[in-house]
């Protein structure tokens, strides 16, 4: 059983400014079929047509990210469940009880509990996989589309995920990386749509650097039992 995407969602134009530069953080110019928002509320333009992924310019928490990236690894959550999505946020607040308890700490289950809410009422999806992973190694290092209908990526620490688009099965020649923060909603294998989005994704690079990233990744979830 898949998920249908929302019908009835208004038009969202690409923001404004679209030469070389003029997004924050994002060193080379717009890719074809990525949307920028300024907007929680309009991540519903992955519903559009001939949009691939949209990528929220958030406000930026930097006093979270350095809290974040100051933490010994040991101290990072990892977990992965299967939620339903208005249990996101008392599920979080269990999910880092072990994590320093330091101002940053509520910061962290506000801004994960925001962007599962938003991102359940786009996809009308009643259960989220949550997963938390903390990576030092090359994992999922190939461009790929992912085999689900939608997909929310954030990266908290570190790197975050990269993309460009890859015509008949080529490797990007163009590629991009989103910033530490910064959401990002790529369609999946399963999103009805035909022809399939030319847009991939990968996990950066990062072994033999010392670098340690922290992810968080949501899956929209219809019905618990399909995922056993």
């Amino acid at each position: 059983m898949h998920l249908q995407p929302k019908q009835g969602v208004q038009q969202i134009q690409d923001l404004p400014g679209m030469m070389r530069g003029e997004f924050r953080g994002f060193a080379t110019s717009p890719v074809a079929g990525v949307r920028f928002v300024e907007r929680l509320d309009a991540l519903g333009a992955i519903h559009t047509p001939d949009c691939a992924a949209v990528i929220w310019l958030r406000p930026d928490e930097a006093p979270l990210y350095q809290w974040l990236a100051n933490l010994s690894a040991v101290h990072l959550p990892q977990i992965r469940e299967i939620l339903r999505s208005d249990t996101i946020r008392s599920a979080m607040k269990r999910i880092v009880a072990d994590m320093p308890d330091d101002p940053e700490r509520a910061m962290f289950v506000q801004s994960i509990s925001v962007l599962a809410e938003k991102f359940a009422d786009v996809m009308r999806a009643p259960w989220l996989r949550l997963r938390l992973e903390v990576v030092t190694g090359d994992a999922c290092r190939k461009f790929h589309v992912d085999n689900v209908t939608a997909r929310l990526v954030c990266t908290y620490r570190g790197t975050g995920t990269q993309y460009g688009l890859a015509p008949r099965g080529a490797e990007p020649e163009v590629v991009d990386t989103v910033p530490t923060g910064q959401p990002i909603v790529l369609r999946g294998m399963r999103w009805p749509t035909t022809p399939p989005s030319l847009l991939k994704h990968r996990s950066p690079p990062i072994a033999g650097t010392g670098e340690t990233r922290l992810l968080l990744v949501l899956d929209p979830i219809l019905d618990p039992e399909d995922e056993v």
